[in-house]
């Protein structure tokens, strides 16, 4: 048990620990995990019998069966084998406003508690840093984890997320998790989403929305400067440029959500005022994300 944690209070760590990655995905790996694949093999979790045929192993003979029928039947037992997850954070300059950039860390972090706590492989990526600066399996090393995501520097990266991301992915994911804001231009994200099936058959978006990107605010005149790109427009914000401006949000919104449906990618868009534990065992629970 972990003592003191960089991002998570102690006890949400220990809700989270009971959770875990749903996924009808095959899992992938040689080695052994927490996870029940599609293949037969010599886990204790019993799954059906088939009959004997020469060459099988004769200890998995059942003899009660064999009472019964005078038929040779064979245990089979699901095989357990690792899940290979990969969350990329999205560190533009667009994820730095405070409570989001927690936020979003946050999840980042519990997300990947889940997984090393199941035994299985998690690596971590983000888009300065093309190398994954974390790539390990087991619960030994949530701590190391939990570390290497607090310890990111408040997000700087001034270039496209959507067009770097890719180079940052490993090519043997079970699962890829993104973790972005998705404020940059939907055909920048629909050129990269396009390509995130070559990665992992099971591909997800956890878009993370701030409530002033979700509707303004501000009143009065004011001077709107884009963080990335540094440019700015004086606005006055009336009723009708408010208006406007969640009409353009819902159309983003509606145009992602094509996007993801055509690519197969399972898209979420969470508000950081509903808060980690709300998002973990309601939103993503309810969405079969997570069990």
């Amino acid at each position: 048990m972990m003592q003191s944690n960089f991002l998570l209070p102690n006890e949400w760590a220990s809700k989270i620990r009971r959770l875990s990655l749903n996924t009808a995905t095959k899992i992938r790996g040689h080695h052994k995990g927490a996870n029940r694949s599609q293949r037969f093999g010599a886990s204790l979790d019993f799954s059906d019998f088939r009959e004997y045929h020469p060459g099988d192993d004769v200890r998995q003979l059942d003899w009660n069966v064999f009472a019964r029928t005078e038929k040779f039947f064979i245990k089979r037992f699901l095989d357990e084998q690792e899940m290979r997850v990969h969350i990329v954070l999205d560190t533009t300059k667009s994820m730095g406003e405070e409570s989001k950039w927690l936020f979003a860390r946050q999840l980042t972090t519990a997300l990947g508690i889940m997984v090393l706590n199941k035994d299985d492989r998690l690596s971590f990526s983000y888009v300065d840093k093309p190398t994954p600066p974390f790539r390990r399996k087991g619960a030994t090393y949530q701590r190391a984890y939990e570390k290497t995501v607090s310890d990111l520097s408040e997000p700087f990266f001034t270039e496209s997320f959507a067009e770097h991301a890719l180079q940052t992915l490993p090519k043997d994911a079970t699962i890829l998790i993104i973790i972005s804001d998705v404020l940059e231009p939907l055909e920048k994200w629909s050129a990269f989403l396009s390509k995130t099936p070559r990665f992992a058959k099971d591909v997800r978006l956890l878009q993370v929305q701030s409530p002033d990107e979700k509707l303004p605010t501000y009143s009065g005149d004011v001077r709107l400067v884009d963080v990335e790109t540094s440019s700015s427009v004086n606005v006055s914000m009336s009723q009708n440029v408010l208006r406007s401006y969640e009409e353009k949000q819902q159309e983003h919104q509606l145009e992602l959500e094509t996007i993801c449906r055509k690519y197969g990618v399972q898209h979420l868009t969470v508000q950081v005022v509903d808060g980690l534990q709300h998002v973990l065992f309601n939103q993503l629970v309810k969405a079969k994300w997570l069990q």
